[in-house]
């Protein structure tokens, strides 16, 4: 609750304390001693007014949550100053006896309770919303842990993937490399054999050649 409205309700009770004090005592005075007592009393209920109205600009000014109890008993310390003003009239009129007096301090009574009766039924139904509210908390609070739980089981799932995919990057590396051993050992082979070829060339050259020579030599001699 504000410290500041605290403040002003502190002031405001010992005030309306005073003027209902004053009030007995005036309605048991005459003459000038009781028109300076009424003096003293309206100027009282000035002060009132105006402690009422600070309280209001306070309240309203506050969080939702902490304005509506405030201003609920805002209410009532209204109800209360009506009272007062009421029973001020009452000891003003001179045509106004104790009775009457008495049903208006009784109506002022019933006003009371019926503003108390709203109040609790309002507070029912306050307590109604919050308990609605907390509801709902709780289902979005589950919610979200099960999407959590959805969310760190697709993480890890991705996470698995990730080693599959690493793992054959790895193994398809290790192909390329034995590919790339096996094309030098194919083409090293492929040297030694053109290399083989143009040798059995030779040398079936130059026994061809040597064969000519001697047959040539032995015709000829």
């Amino acid at each position: 609750m504000s410290g500041v409205f605290e403040g002003y309700e502190r002031q405001y009770c010992e005030l309306s304390a005073n003027l209902s004090r004053q009030c007995t005592a005036a309605s048991a005075l005459d003459g000038e001693q009781k028109k300076q007592k009424l003096s003293e009393i309206k100027a009282g209920l000035d002060d009132a007014d105006v402690l009422i109205r600070k309280m209001d600009l306070e309240a309203r000014s506050l969080q939702p949550s902490i304005k509506a109890n405030l201003l609920t008993k805002l209410r009532e310390y209204k109800t209360d100053l009506n009272n007062l003003k009421n029973e001020v009239k009452v000891i003003t009129s001179a045509n106004v006896n104790l009775t009457a007096r008495d049903e208006l301090l009784e109506s002022g009574r019933a006003d009371t309770l019926a503003v108390s009766n709203d109040q609790k039924g309002r507070l029912l139904m306050s307590t109604e919303r919050l308990n609605q509210s907390t509801d709902r908390i709780k289902e979005s609070r589950r919610t979200m842990l099960e999407t959590e739980e959805l969310g760190v089981s697709i993480l890890q799932d991705l996470q698995q993937q990730r080693q599959s995919l690493l793992h054959a990057h790895k193994t398809i590396h290790g192909v390329d490399d034995n590919i790339n051993k096996s094309k030098k050992i194919l083409t090293a082979m492929s040297r030694r054999m053109s290399r083989n070829k143009w040798i059995v060339g030779s040398v079936t050259t130059a026994l061809v050649l040597a064969i000519i020579l001697i047959l040539y030599f032995k015709l000829t001699h």
